[in-house]
């Protein structure tokens, strides 16, 4: 239902160009809360602006339904189960291996990627709104008491656009902020939210992102998890609008206490002090057969809450005084009385803490990101239709490099085959094409699939063993001895040297995209690219 009423404000907005900016800042704030809001009120919204649905009618009351898919297990389908909705869940059941796998030490992240399931009542747009998708997510578990980060001041100085709670509700305008002052001023809750939230943002603009078009946005309380502390997602801004591709949500202890409680397995970590701390407690004595007899199976676990509120004497005073004054208290849904158990005050050294961890997790949608990603990276080269390119960086790029050859000749082919052997031994994956369409139009394809990189074997290189690499968005191409292509590309692709250093190394040729030009090389002289019936080959521009 939010959809249909987001759909009708855009609507009435397209319908209503001269709207006075007052007017149509309250309509936008509407449509930015669409999916906050209760059945009641979006029911009232969608009257107020006249949606209808395909037969002409008003639709009916708006209601909740669950977004999980419901099956059957088994040969006779009487056990009920449901497809995963998020990946985490299984990080939390095995925290306790994962804690042991890490030698007991905090905090600590675990990783994992999957498919999810949602019933998604209207899949649409590609990639960005299915039933069944791939989701990354990290749980970083921390100290509840301590969620600093060691690596904040890192990227305490990286700068976000953040779009806020309030700014929401108000201006309905972004606020650009370095990490470090968000976390001051409160905006973000905390050091390892708005460290996640930093990495993040560097991901994105190493793969080739555009960082105008990303933002964060605070989830509203309407729309925020009732047990979350705080929640910000990472929207990136494509032909279907701002699209939430990355979550991160401070979870509490919300998900390790309740599988604590259904599993009846304590899911807690320990701090040890550096100095031994007196606390002070209640030692408690029950009394079994009272017990037995009023809990039964349940006589355990209301056992084990008792002692665990009297790890605390602050936590177990109200216990204490209600059972003195009243003869009976509740606790988690159980009726003690004072028969039940009795107790004394003491004071005990304490070497370590115990606590149930808080949960920090960023949750990536790989679909929504991969298709953001395809927008942002495609362009049209000279605003024709015709040359279009994709604009990947090397590191992301699914083919690094072309190779191509300048003539189909044998000598020419073996070298292409021995370029290209040598890109693959180094896992550049290569893309040989050796069709007779023009130099130019094997470019353009190169292009079309965003291989950053072309190697083209020419007539000198039979004779000086040199080529030239082209570099996809600026079309400069360089000449360098063909035995030290693979060592450049490598070095580019992972990031230990740039395109514009390899230009400082080497002569550049220019060559326009037909594959004429001349080259301006102060070290092997100028040349020119010339064709005849036999083919195109470069030659001295001077007789020699």
């Amino acid at each position: 239902a939010d959809k249909f009423l987001e759909d009708a404000i855009d609507a009435l907005l397209e319908e209503n160009p001269t709207m006075p900016t007052e007017t149509k800042e309250d309509h936008l704030r509407i449509q930015r809360q669409a999916d906050a809001f209760t059945p009641e009120e979006i029911d009232e919204l969608l009257i107020k602006y006249d949606c209808e649905g395909p037969s002409g009618k008003p639709y009916s009351p708006s209601f909740p339904f669950n977004l999980m898919f419901k099956t059957s297990i088994g040969p006779e389908g009487t056990s009920v189960g449901y497809l995963r909705p998020e990946t985490a869940q299984g990080l939390f059941v095995n925290f306790k291996r994962l804690l042991d796998y890490n030698a007991q030490k905090m905090p600590f992240a675990a990783a994992q990627i999957g498919l999810g399931f949602r019933n998604e009542i209207a899949p649409r747009g590609g990639l960005l709104r299915v039933r069944e998708f791939c989701m990354g997510e990290i749980e970083h578990f921390v100290n509840p008491a301590d969620k600093s980060h060691p690596s904040f001041p890192t990227v305490a100085e990286k700068t976000l656009i953040l779009f806020g709670a309030d700014d929401q509700l108000g201006s309905g305008k972004t606020t650009t902020i370095t990490v470090g002052e968000a976390v001051k001023s409160g905006l973000v809750n905390n050091e390892t939210l708005a460290y996640f939230m930093a990495r993040t943002q560097l991901f994105m603009e190493k793969i080739g992102m555009d960082p105008a078009r990303l933002r964060f946005r605070q989830h509203l309380k309407t729309e925020m998890a009732h047990y979350a502390c705080d929640c910000w997602d990472l929207e990136i801004k494509s032909s279907y609008g701002w699209v939430e591709c990355v979550g991160h949500a401070d979870r509490a202890c919300y998900d390790l206490d309740v599988h604590a409680k259904a599993t009846k397995t304590p899911m807690v970590a320990t701090h040890k002090l550096d100095k031994p701390q007196e606390k002070v407690v209640a030692k408690l004595k029950f009394d079994r057969k009272t017990l037995g007899k009023s809990f039964k199976a349940d006589q355990r676990v209301v056992s084990g809450l008792l002692e665990t509120l009297a790890e605390d004497w602050d936590t177990f005073e109200p216990i204490a005084t209600a059972l003195e004054t009243e003869g009976k208290t509740t606790v988690d849904g159980f009726e003690i009385t004072k028969e039940m158990v009795s107790w004394t005050k003491a004071s005990k050294k304490v070497y370590d803490i115990k606590f149930t961890p808080s949960v920090i997790e960023p949750s990536f949608g790989m679909g929504r990101v991969l298709y953001s990603l395809l927008e942002h990276s495609f362009y049209q080269r000279g605003a024709d239709e015709q040359r279009c390119v994709m604009r990947f960086n090397p590191q992301v790029a699914p083919q690094k490099c072309a190779v191509l050859p300048i003539s189909s000749s044998p000598e020419t082919n073996a070298v292409v085959d021995e370029i290209a052997s040598s890109l693959m031994d180094c896992d550049l994956a290569t893309r040989v094409d050796k069709s007779t369409a023009s130099l130019g139009r094997r470019y353009s394809r190169s292009d079309e699939v965003g291989v950053p990189f072309a190697v083209t074997v020419d007539f000198d290189t039979l004779t000086d063993g040199t080529v030239t690499l082209r570099e996809r968005d600026s079309t400069v191409q360089i000449r360098l001895p063909k035995d030290e292509v693979t060592k450049i590309i490598f070095d580019i692709v992972h990031s230990r040297t740039s395109w514009e250093e390899a230009k400082k190394k080497y002569p550049a040729v220019t060559v326009d995209e037909d594959g004429n030009g001349t080259a301006s090389s102060q070290t092997i002289g100028p040349t020119v690219i010339a064709k005849n019936s036999r083919g195109t080959f470069s030659r001295p521009s001077q007789p020699i």
